[in-house]
């Protein structure tokens, strides 16, 4: 027998989340955080719909908070069993686990001082000595090698999207299923493109932009970034990019190196990389660069010209620095992080722009600022919004629907049922619709808290 139970990621773009019983074995397949509007971040806080005690194994697709980040609040509840991911999603994940431990300790203690909470004490989801328990648990998994988890065997396929992002298949007694994780494109800057799926009886697949295509040109992000610097830098303001720490900085710092090679951004602009996360991980980059497709020697030269901010002393003059120049920032949807004090001190000026560069989830700060809002409120202040703010497709590490469909039909054969997961409810429908029509497969958008026998 073979059930899933949809805990995230269902009928929704965050907190993925899939439970997977095979035989005896229940096997967890990412345990993200809840991020966006405030109903689904409340799920983080409730109770599992699920025993922790009781699941054999976790496997990663990848570390982003949204597939990693609730492995410490798991291994809170009571999870003592290994996690499994390749080892390039080990070393991010450690990063990324961390941070997040950290910021949420310090949001906790800014809303005490300030007053800013409903509760007689804000407390952490999690702190840092719950997510070093959880990173110890983290058992590396060469992607291609099967691993037996009693008898399930699991594997991972590189998808591109991430250094480490993998597609997860499971096998038991003839039966398999596989799980995309998040699917990287064809032409991306620093990864290879997905490699081929493997036969499955079952396909869970993600759906973030199962509604929309790319541009055709992917030169058209850089050269409107390059146009939105010049023009921002003429008249005396500030770019502010804010963007995730692994993955999206390093393809704006490779982006920027090439824009002051080609003459199109000034050579001597300041270019300030405020995240210390962000300047952790371009080392990783570094370090697993046989995994990524650009030349070693535009690995190696991210920083050149460069500035690292290391604390929150120098991130803070920065903020209110005025002299022209290019700051980019975690995290990437503007929910916490150092990015927030650059946009209280940049967006009530219209000389500055402020620059997305990513998939940003419903409910999210940087959702909100790319929709037009006028106001935001940031620390509980509201300040008014005077800069522009523009958003750069371009730059995903995301698939689009043409390249997830293209990727499926790699599978030798259909599989039996494909469930349309970490997507919003159009994007999932109209990936699903697609699959029906263009490929013939029977597929469905399964909803939150599903449990589903197969």
């Amino acid at each position: 027998m073979m059930q899933i139970q949809f805990l995230g990621a269902a009928d929704t773009v965050t907190g993925s989340r899939h439970l997977v019983t095979l035989g005896d074995q229940r096997i967890l397949l990412d345990c993200g955080l809840f991020q966006g509007y405030k109903a689904l971040r409340e799920r983080n806080w409730a109770p599992p719909l699920f025993a922790p005690r009781e699941i054999d194994a976790v496997v990663l697709s990848h570390a982003h908070l949204d597939h990693s980040g609730w492995l410490p609040g798991l291994v809170k509840a009571g999870f003592t069993g290994p996690i499994y991911a390749s080892p390039a999603t080990r070393d991010l994940a450690e990063l990324l686990l961390l941070d997040s431990a950290h910021l949420q300790e310090e949001d906790a203690r800014r809303a005490n001082r300030g007053g800013w909470t409903r509760h007689e004490r804000a407390l952490p989801l999690y702190t840092r000595a719950d997510a070093r328990r959880a990173i110890a648990k983290i058992v590396p998994l060469p992607p291609g090698r099967p691993l037996p988890i009693g008898p399930v065997t699991a594997t991972l396929t590189p998808v591109g999207h991430l250094l480490g992002a993998c597609a997860v298949t499971l096998s038991h007694a003839e039966r398999t299923l596989t799980f995309s994780g998040d699917v990287g494109r064809q032409q991306d800057m620093l990864m290879p493109p997905p490699q081929p799926l493997p036969r499955s009886d079952v396909l869970l697949v993600e759906s973030t932009y199962g509604n929309r295509r790319h541009p055709a040109d992917t030169g058209l992000a850089s050269a409107e970034l390059a146009h939105i610097v010049r023009e921002t830098v003429h008249r005396g303001g500030k770019v502010l990019l804010p963007s995730f720490a692994v993955g999206r900085a390093q393809a704006l710092l490779l982006v920027l190196q090439r824009l002051k090679r080609a003459g199109e951004i000034p050579a001597t602009l300041p270019i300030f990389l405020d995240s210390p996360m962000a300047s952790a991980a371009t080392a990783l980059y570094t370090r697993h660069r046989r995994l990524l497709r650009v030349p070693q020697r535009e690995i190696t030269g991210l920083y050149d010209g460069v500035r690292l901010i290391a604390d929150a002393a120098q991130s803070q003059r920065l903020a209110a620095s005025r002299f022209p120049s290019v700051v980019i920032s975690a995290s990437g949807m503007a929910t916490g992080g150092r990015v927030l004090f650059h946009l209280k001190a940049l967006v009530p000026d219209a000389r500055n722009h402020i620059v997305f560069a990513g998939f940003q989830v419903g409910g999210s700060r940087g959702a909100k600022l790319v929709a037009g809002a006028s106001t935001v409120k940031i620390h509980g202040e509201y300040l008014p919004v005077r800069s522009p703010v523009s958003a750069l497709e371009g730059f995903s590490g995301h698939a689009d629907a043409d390249e997830l469909l293209a990727w499926m039909r790699t599978m030798p054969g259909a599989p039996q049922q494909t469930f349309v997961v970490h997507g919003e409810p159009e994007a999932s429908d109209t990936l699903r619709l697609r699959i029906k029509d263009e490929l013939g497969w029977p597929a469905r958008v399964p909803q939150h808290g599903e449990t589903v026998n197969l």
